[in-house]
């Protein structure tokens, strides 16, 4: 039996926070501010879960420059050529068989690219659950061990 392959969770990151009501609220006065809140909620998802977390949001300049947070995500910020779909889907087809490859975005053409390569699609209301999910189980697990 083959052991189960790290999964990696790519974000779409402008998709999202152009998907999110909240999110887009927020964008529409603070681009900045809805990329933290972003980046906050998929750092809490990673906390509790065992994905590695990569973000890709459309930038400035003609490079690809990379940061990293606390948790362990990784940001890309594209510019140039270069858009996010094109690295996510770049990112996809390189390591789809390597590792677990789940892409949030509602980028149908995105989506079906993704698939295409072996992994996983996962809307963005799909994206929302998975967090709000790994929250609950996170709260009923704190909540478990406080009685204790």
């Amino acid at each position: 039996m083959s052991e189960p392959r790290p999964s990696f969770l790519l974000v779409d990151g402008n998709n999202i926070v152009h998907a999110w009501p909240d999110l887009l609220k927020r964008h529409r006065t603070s681009p900045g501010s809805a990329h933290r809140e972003l980046i906050q909620a998929l750092s809490d998802y990673r906390d509790w879960s065992d994905d590695r977390v990569v973000v890709v949001f459309d930038g400035l300049g003609n490079t690809v420059d990379e940061e990293r947070v606390a948790g362990g995500i990784q940001i890309f910020y594209t510019s140039g050529g270069l858009t996010a779909d094109d690295v996510i889907e770049r990112l996809a087809i390189k390591y789809a068989q390597t590792y677990q490859i789940t892409v949030a975005t509602d980028d149908q053409a995105e989506q079906d690219i993704v698939v295409g390569a072996g992994g996983e699609a996962l809307s963005s209301v799909g994206l929302k659950e998975k967090i709000e999910r790994a929250r609950r189980d996170r709260d009923g697990w704190i909540n478990r061990h406080r009685r204790r």
